[in-house]
């Protein structure tokens, strides 16, 4: 009892490093999605680009539009279910960025399909996001059918023989005026930008005190038992006692 009482403090401790760690995750986070855009990280930055690091950066770029590959990914949004355009955005340094620009319905995907992007250069400002391996929740990526349930960016690249590809992609944010024209966007496949969901799941408080709980019910069954013991060795002893005083006088 006591050994596991050990044990269950020691985890509700562990689950309280765990809660500081992700209270200040979130806090970085929101600092980063706060922040004014940086130019988003380019080739000589590409290997030390990590989630913990980089994930929701606010960032910038400027390049050209490939729209001839353009990827649709399955998404499920607060608009409803439809699809994430993915379309690879070329800098003047010939580095290729993966943008999502939006959400689109099933209707609006096939006008999307047809709509032209300017041949110019732009810049999109958004959030740096990590790359989604391997495809949706029990649903793989066909890359041959060009049929993607998550935005894996390198297999997307391989695919659509995309070089030098940022290992992350971009979500564009909502352009200003955008929100007021949203549903004009989605009947007219436009994709609606900065539907960027930032959640973290923190569920490290009730865990320690579940663990801290069991600690302190392990301790009680622990008192408990000893307690019984101690009665029971008494009341061994006594009687014990009585047995010899009865046995003295007879």
């Amino acid at each position: 009892m006591i050994v596991l009482s050990i044990v269950f403090i020691a985890l509700g401790t562990w689950q309280v490093k765990r809660l500081f760690w992700k209270l200040d995750l979130i806090a970085r986070v929101d600092q980063r999605v706060h922040a004014a855009p940086q130019i988003a990280p380019g080739p000589a930055e590409w290997s030390a680009i990590s989630a913990a690091s980089h994930e929701y950066l606010h960032v910038a770029v400027t390049g050209v539009y490939q729209p001839d590959k353009t990827v649709q990914v399955q998404a499920a949004t607060e608009l409803g279910a439809g699809f994430w355009l993915l379309t690879p955005l070329q800098a003047p340094d010939g580095a290729v960025y993966l943008i999502n620009r939006g959400f689109v319905t099933a209707e609006g995907a096939k006008l999307a399909s047809t709509a032209k992007l300017p041949t110019t250069p732009v810049q999109v400002v958004g959030l740096l996001r990590m790359s989604e391996p391997g495809g949706g929740f029990l649903r793989h990526n066909d890359p041959a059918a060009d049929r993607w349930f998550s935005r894996d960016v390198q297999a997307i690249s391989t695919r659509h023989a995309l070089d030098r590809v940022a290992p992350y992609f971009i979500d564009a944010e909502l352009l200003p005026g955008d929100a007021a024209r949203e549903s004009v966007m989605l009947s007219s496949g436009q994709p609606v930008a900065g539907l960027t969901v930032i959640a973290f799941h923190n569920s490290h408080l009730v865990y320690a005190f579940t663990w801290y709980a069991l600690a302190l019910m392990s301790a009680g069954a622990c008192f408990w038992v000893v307690r019984d013991e101690r009665r029971q060795h008494r009341q061994q002893a006594f009687l014990t006692d009585q047995e010899t005083h009865h046995g003295k006088q007879g």
